[in-house]
């Protein structure tokens, strides 16, 4: 199947939707850092950072679930490759002026392809776990900002937000 020279690399010169071919690519390390936020009302913020939510310790259930959400990409997002990742962390950072919860997922891994959708859905996920203990208390929390803020390894070499 021939490439094209597009810049959107997972459709071949047809058009047509593929995996793009890692073979050949060489093995090194790969780090990317995520980021988004989820704002609620404050007394929900307040349940969060105390600790009494009804389904428990939201923070660390999240931080879990943004680790298992990096593991499971692949099979969420249909042309990512299966990667064996060195290291996930989920850190958060509560910001209470804004009534909100940042998330930072850091996701590392040593071979062809890049961390990037891994490190995103990791905070995608963290954050809709957030809002799942909480929703009984604040069916109002929105999920915002998500995205790449830095990314390292590979042929495209580093990129680093503004």
């Amino acid at each position: 199947m021939s490439q094209t020279s597009s810049p959107l690399t997972h459709f071949d010169a047809q058009g047509q939707a593929h995996m793009v071919d890692v073979g050949a690519k060489a093995h090194t390390r790969r780090v990317a850092v995520a980021q988004g936020r989820i704002t609620m009302l404050p007394a929900t913020l307040a349940l969060v950072t105390a600790g009494t939510a009804k389904k428990g310790d939201v923070l660390g259930i999240a931080r879990i679930a943004g680790i298992q959400g990096a593991k499971r990409t692949s099979e969420l997002i249909p042309l990512c490759h299966p990667i064996a990742l060195t290291r996930v962390a989920v850190d958060f950072e509560v910001l209470a002026e804004q009534h909100a919860v940042l998330c930072t997922a850091t996701a590392e891994t040593v071979g062809p392809t890049g961390v990037e959708m891994e490190a995103l859905t990791a905070v995608q996920v963290a954050l809709l776990t957030i809002y799942d203990m909480c929703k009984a208390a604040d069916k109002g929390m929105v999920m915002s900002d998500v995205r790449l803020l830095e990314k390292h390894g590979g042929k495209s070499g580093s990129f680093v937000a503004t």
